[in-house]
């Protein structure tokens, strides 16, 4: 499976019919100015097959799950913070909540999932990228 996904990039597993969760995925394309992620729809099969190879039960996560292959992976609030810290620069703030600990963090983080489709809206289907962006998707 894992040799499937480009070397050297780090793969971003995200909810593909979450409003909140594709405004994340742009925000991040914007902000990637290294060219690091690619993106992978929780719903795909390859999202199923990272999910199972990392050995997360599909049913039981609708976090953002962040992976570099070979290296970890995180999901939740530490996801979110990984990510930050590999945009660098002005996200490199974000990297200060790593004090809080995670028992803390994710609770808050849970009640914006559990709240997202509510407050955000879904998809019918997922995000299909433009020609220009099909690159960064898995």
């Amino acid at each position: 499976m894992t040799e499937q996904l480009p070397k050297g990039k780090k793969i971003i597993l995200f909810d593909g019919v979450c409003n909140l969760c594709d405004n994340f995925v742009q925000y991040v394309i914007k902000h990637d100015t290294k060219d690091q992620f690619r993106f992978v729809s929780l719903q795909s099969d390859l999202g199923k097959q990272i999910l199972n190879h990392l050995k997360i039960d599909p049913t039981k996560t609708d976090s953002v799950v962040f992976y570099e292959p070979g290296v970890a992976y995180f999901y939740k609030s530490d996801a979110v913070l990984e990510i930050a810290c590999f945009l660098g620069g002005f996200f490199n703030v974000f990297t200060l909540f790593k004090i809080i600990p995670t028992a803390l963090r994710n609770p808050l983080y849970d009640y914006v999932a559990k709240n997202r489709y509510k407050w955000y809206g879904q998809k019918q289907e997922c995000l299909v990228p433009t020609s220009e962006l099909k690159a960064k998707f898995l």
